[in-house]
């Protein structure tokens, strides 16, 4: 299993200070959009109902609402969310740095992806029924299964759906860019892969809401989920997302999987608003 990112003081978080009007601006935000990710997740499975027989894996329609649940989230939490660049055209993956679980609004918001992730995320009460509702493919790190995990990849992305990764392996303080791990990037260079697949890079930036500490929507280490989603929506005024797509890179060019992970690192990192002048961690 993959090892948590840590910094020294486990960044956790205090919610002793939100105070009365900080628990009310929860409130505010947290059920309007339980509402609205509980409506939208029901007409998503009854769309999938019709998909299913008639689409097989391909999803015409459902992403669409995933994507319009994560820009009307923003919209909620007052968070600013902006994009450069546009998603590429040519069939492939997406792979990005990983700052917080933000970053599945993020995403979802900017274009339609299907987010690849450790097979315990099924597992998590809520959490797990949207990951598998909206077509997460689910990877468990256990090298027997290796071979079904590659054959899975390839199915997807010969049906054009466009996966994402985050070769970091875990997630950070939102102040930086880790190493990207070539392993997950080996499923692009089958002989049935290889010439038609692109990886288009992607940096997610986050702006920290005007009071509060540079990394204030970093999730990392051994935080637990609720407490950072208390202090999210409780936050008298939200900070800004931007989402930024670089020039697809095509994987028959790259030497190897250490290669590509290489050069996609290196992209990513060049439009991080931190990263880009530091030298990672």
């Amino acid at each position: 299993m993959t090892p948590t990112w840590q910094t020294d003081d486990a960044g956790t978080v205090d919610l002793s200070q939100i105070g009365v009007m900080g628990w009310l601006r929860f409130g505010a935000r947290a059920v309007p959009i339980i509402v609205l990710i509980f409506v939208c997740l029901i007409a998503l499975l009854a769309l999938r109902l019709i998909e299913v027989p008639f689409f097989g894996m391909r999803r015409p329609v459902t992403p669409f609402i995933a994507q319009f649940v994560c820009r009307n989230a923003f919209r909620i939490m007052g968070m600013k969310f902006t994009t450069k660049g546009a998603q590429m055209t040519q069939a492939g993956a997406v792979v990005a740095n990983h700052s917080s679980w933000l970053d599945i609004f993020s995403l979802n918001a900017a274009a339609r992806v299907y987010f690849v992730s450790k097979s315990e995320v099924a597992k998590w009460p809520g959490i797990g029924l949207l990951a598998r509702a909206t077509g997460t493919v689910f990877i468990a790190r256990d090298p027997r299964q290796a071979r079904a995990q590659k054959e899975v990849f390839e199915d997807r992305l010969k049906a054009g759906h466009k996966l994402l990764f985050f070769p970091e392996g875990t997630s950070t303080d939102g102040q930086r860019v880790l190493p990207f791990k070539s392993t997950l990037f080996a499923a692009f260079f089958t002989p049935e892969l290889k010439e038609i697949l692109w990886v288009q890079p992607v940096t997610v930036n986050y702006v920290h809401p005007d009071g509060e500490e540079n990394r204030f929507y970093g999730w990392w280490g051994d935080m637990d989920f609720f407490p950072h989603l208390i202090k999210t929506l409780a936050v008298r005024r939200s900070g800004t997302v931007e989402v930024i797509y670089h020039p697809p890179l095509r994987v028959a060019e790259a030497e190897s999987r250490k290669s590509m992970a290489l050069a996609s690192e290196k992209i990513v990192r060049s439009g991080h608003h931190i990263a880009a002048h530091e030298i990672s961690d």
